[in-house]
């Protein structure tokens, strides 16, 4: 059974950081591009970052760039963001998220429809 499992999340101040984790199994972990998603309360699941299946290319969105940054350790089926300067709108349910077919090329960051497997979130709150 294919499963994602985002941890990391908490409670942090505006200008601290925090490091997601996504843990992968099920599904050949190496084949799969993995894209970061939020969702803050009353706004639609936005794409916040993408890595390729070998790690070799990345994406992020316009809000986030310069400040978070996406990795992955093929070998321990884990993928990671590391949000820095943190930010109020930063706040909201974070996801992983895998896909077989989608490319993250530089192009655009990931959709909702690209991916085909899910984790169920972390809560991500930036306040004072």
């Amino acid at each position: 059974q294919q499963q994602l499992v985002e941890s990391g999340g908490g409670l942090v101040q505006p200008g601290g950081s925090l490091r997601l984790s996504c843990a992968a199994s099920g599904f050949t972990f190496g084949y799969y591009a993995i894209g970061w998603f939020r969702q803050a309360p009353g706004k639609e699941r936005e794409g916040v970052s993408c890595i390729s299946s070998t790690g070799s290319d990345t994406d992020y969105a316009s809000s986030v760039k310069g400040r978070f940054t996406i990795s992955r350790d093929n070998a321990k089926s884990t993928v990671y963001l590391q949000m820095n300067s943190l930010k109020p709108e930063d706040t909201g349910v974070y996801y992983c998220a895998a896909s077989l077919d989608y490319y993250c090329s530089g192009y655009r960051v990931p959709r909702y429809d690209d991916m085909d497997y899910w984790g169920k979130g972390t809560l991500v709150t930036v306040s004072s």
